[in-house]
């Protein structure tokens, strides 16, 4: 708050401020409990889920540790391309975890929510994002069905 008598914030920036606290507090306790429950699994079910995954024990806790929202900008991306997502995971399960353990340790996330944003993401994803090969490739099948 100000010293200056009158000077106020605004109850909308207060509430945006608490807000926004709260969020990240959210998906913090939210993050620190999946790693919890890691840290609760034997080495042998980390090894197993690992394993299933085709990924490294190492990877899984760091994938783990970023949460359930990670791969939340591949679903609107699919989405913006036409792509059928609970087809896609039906059909090619190992294409789909790909394809999220990509989203999921994409450094591009905030370009690909501003192209989101503003609509254009279907046509700019392909010069950042990890998953565009796989991606154009999918559309290209698509074409080819159709």
């Amino acid at each position: 708050m100000s010293d200056r008598p009158g000077v106020s914030p605004s109850h909308e920036s207060l509430s945006s401020v608490l807000g926004a606290i709260a969020q990240w507090m959210t998906r913090y306790r939210y993050a620190r409990g999946l790693r919890n429950e890691m840290m609760e699994c034997g080495p042998e079910d980390v090894a197993r889920i690992a394993r299933e995954l085709r990924i490294g024990q190492s990877e899984l806790a760091s994938l783990a540790g970023k949460g359930p929202n990670a791969a939340d900008l591949l679903q609107k991306l699919l989405v913006a391309l036409g792509v059928d997502a609970e087809g896609l995971a039906h059909d090619d399960p190992l294409v789909m975890r790909d394809l999220q353990r990509l989203c999921i340790t994409c450094g591009a996330k905030r370009q690909c929510a501003h192209d989101l944003e503003v609509g254009v993401l279907a046509e700019n994803f392909r010069d950042y994002c990890p998953n565009a090969y796989t991606l154009q490739a999918l559309l290209k099948g698509k074409q080819e069905k159709s």
